[in-house]
């Protein structure tokens, strides 16, 4: 290769090389930035799957407390319910793909199928028939809670699985990018290193040159 061809070569990597890094790195923060938020989504929907199974079980147990209390624990039942029924709501417009919506659904009509027995239950405590109320609790409205518990636990695992794969596709674009980024960087020093060739070939020449000047006087 020339003198000549080696400063050329030199200058357009020179040029090349830092608006490809740029490119590379915009690109890159945009993709990262992408799957940063769907990592940040996934572990919503997981936190909120998390919720709702351990909403099921709370709902259980505070049925479980009024019918043997004699009602006292009912308060308590009634906000459980309450927020279960937010927490499934917010599932609703947020857990959306086919799996989320048909596990979704399944808890709500088990759900419904609860509170249709636990009115006929407490129905029967505020009568003074308490062995009618737990014989509910302890045969039909067992099968309902685990029911929802066994939906709901299907989709925490759904979200759960969801959420590493998230991680992981986030994973594999950080490092991804880092090697891109890394041979851009070894195509910089290339350039730098035929600039150097280049600037000490020139030197070179123009020492020789004055040399033979010098000799021809």
């Amino acid at each position: 290769m020339t003198i000549r061809a080696k400063i050329y070569a030199a200058i357009v990597l020179s040029v090349i090389g830092p608006l490809a890094t740029i490119g590379v790195a915009l690109y890159g923060m945009g993709r990262l930035g992408d799957r940063f938020d769907q990592v940040q989504e996934r572990s919503r929907d997981q936190a909120l799957a998390l919720e709702l199974k351990f909403g099921v079980t709370d709902v259980n147990g505070w049925q479980t407390a009024y019918g043997y209390d004699n009602g006292r624990s009912r308060p308590r039942f009634d906000a459980s319910v309450a927020s279960f029924r937010s927490d499934l709501a917010r599932a609703g417009s947020t857990l959306t793909d086919a799996r989320e919506r048909a596990l979704r659904a399944r808890i709500g009509a088990r759900l419904d199928a609860f509170m249709a027995l636990d009115r006929r239950a407490y129905d029967a405590l505020r009568a003074g028939r308490q062995a009618r109320t737990r014989a509910i609790f302890l045969g039909p409205e067992i099968g309902n809670f685990e029911a929802m518990a066994a939906a709901a636990q299907q989709l925490s695992r759904y979200e759960a699985t969801r959420a590493q794969a998230t991680q992981r596709a986030f994973e594999d674009e950080r490092r991804d990018i880092r090697r891109r980024l890394i041979v851009l960087g070894l195509g910089a020093g290339l350039a730098i290193a035929l600039l150097l060739v280049a600037a000490n070939d020139v030197v070179r020449l123009a020492l020789e040159g004055d040399r033979a000047r010098r000799e021809t006087r």
